[in-house]
């Protein structure tokens, strides 16, 4: 078993950024045009999608969010977990960002900035949606790309995939607690039911799923190697899925952006701020610990990304496709590549000044 944490691990390590996922960018702002043109030109097909609905769940979204989920969610390996006395230190200081600080601080600035500073700029009826939609996007820890980031870095392949399967453990208790607080603190009425349901729907069979698929492919001949061809087969179905459902929503959001377009760069604001406040904290927090640089840069890019997937999955369900939280949500996948890797270029270039005064003992 140890062997093959090492294999996926390693697996991981030697992943580089791909070519789509360097111009995400790009794409969503494709997106933005064709959505916005499609839903303003042809709107009667998006309105017959919008209805297709059972409890508030939206079909043709919930399998496009499936499609997203499931294959980043096949690479991790929950075994790994038995690695965390080995880097206790940096996974205790992501965890306490994750969950202690992250969705905490975005709450915050939401209030600060979207509730009071820019409120006189965006419309009255989505202020408490557009702050849900914060919210969401960082109560929970991204899954997949963080193992780009950690390879951007030269971070430590095991500690990366440890942390991760620690988070997406605790993403299934807590993700649901934390978002339900964090709304009813901010006078946002939250049903819990639907918070539930999609807890279930995007986290909880989507892991069940992989993780199944995932012994099965293992306990085969060549099983390393079959897992990832699978993985770059299903990566173009993962991203499709994402910018079509991207498309989707701009298409019902389009009129209120052309109204008002400065709405996308109002709500990118408290996303940047707390994208760099989270990864200083967190580098910073490791540096004191004595944590070795390549567990750091790893735990401070964990610590401040966002898993937007399934925050623009929660924030459809809870809120629907047209809505302010959604269109927040979908503002995190537009600002993640390159803000992230701003990040990573902090980390390296920083990396003769941590060790300065640090003891690296992992």
């Amino acid at each position: 078993m140890s062997a093959q944490i090492h294999a996926s691990a390693k697996s991981m390590a030697d992943k580089k950024i791909g070519f789509f996922e360097r111009y995400l960018t790009v794409w969503v702002f494709l997106c933005i045009i064709a959505g916005i043109a499609l839903g303003h030109y042809i709107p009667a097909p998006f309105q017959a999608i919008a209805k297709m609905e059972v409890s508030q769940v939206n079909i043709p979204v919930a399998v496009l969010i499936w499609l997203m989920i499931i294959p980043m969610l096949l690479k991790i390996d929950f075994s790994s977990m038995n690695h965390v006395k080995e880097h206790w230190r940096g996974i205790g200081v992501t965890l306490f960002i994750n969950w202690a600080v992250k969705p905490f601080s975005m709450a915050l600035l939401g209030w600060i900035f979207i509730r009071m500073i820019f409120s006189d700029w965006l419309p009255a009826d989505q202020i408490d949606s557009y702050i849900a939609g914060l919210i969401i996007l960082a109560a929970a820890p991204c899954t997949a790309m963080v193992f780009v980031w950690s390879n951007l870095c030269d971070g430590e392949p095991n500690f990366t995939l440890t942390q991760v399967a620690i988070n997406d453990t605790i993403m299934i208790f807590a993700f649901a607690p934390i978002v339900a607080l964090l709304l009813g603190l901010s006078a946002i009425a939250v049903p819990w039911n639907t918070l539930l349901l999609s807890v279930a729907l995007y986290i909880v069979i989507p892991v069940i799923v992989a993780q199944i698929w995932r012994r099965y492919i293992l306990s085969t001949a060549a099983s390393e190697q079959l897992l990832d061809s699978i993985l770059k087969r299903l990566h173009p179905v993962s991203l499709g899925a994402l910018l079509l459902t991207l498309v989707l929503l701009f298409a019902f959001q389009g009129d209120q952006i052309l109204a008002q377009p400065m709405i996308i760069l109002l709500l990118a604001i408290p996303i940047l701020i707390q994208v760099y406040f989270n990864s200083g904290l967190a580098y910073w927090l490791n540096k004191r610990l004595g944590v070795a640089h390549c567990v750091a840069g790893p735990s401070a890019l964990i610590g401040a990304s966002n898993f937007f997937e399934l925050a623009v999955a929660t924030s459809i369900s809870l809120f629907g496709l047209n809505s302010g939280a959604a269109l927040a949500t979908v503002v995190g996948v537009l600002v993640e590549v390159p803000v992230m890797l701003s990040v990573v270029k902090i980390v390296n270039s920083s990396k003769d000044w941590y060790q300065q005064s640090s003891v690296t003992n992992g």
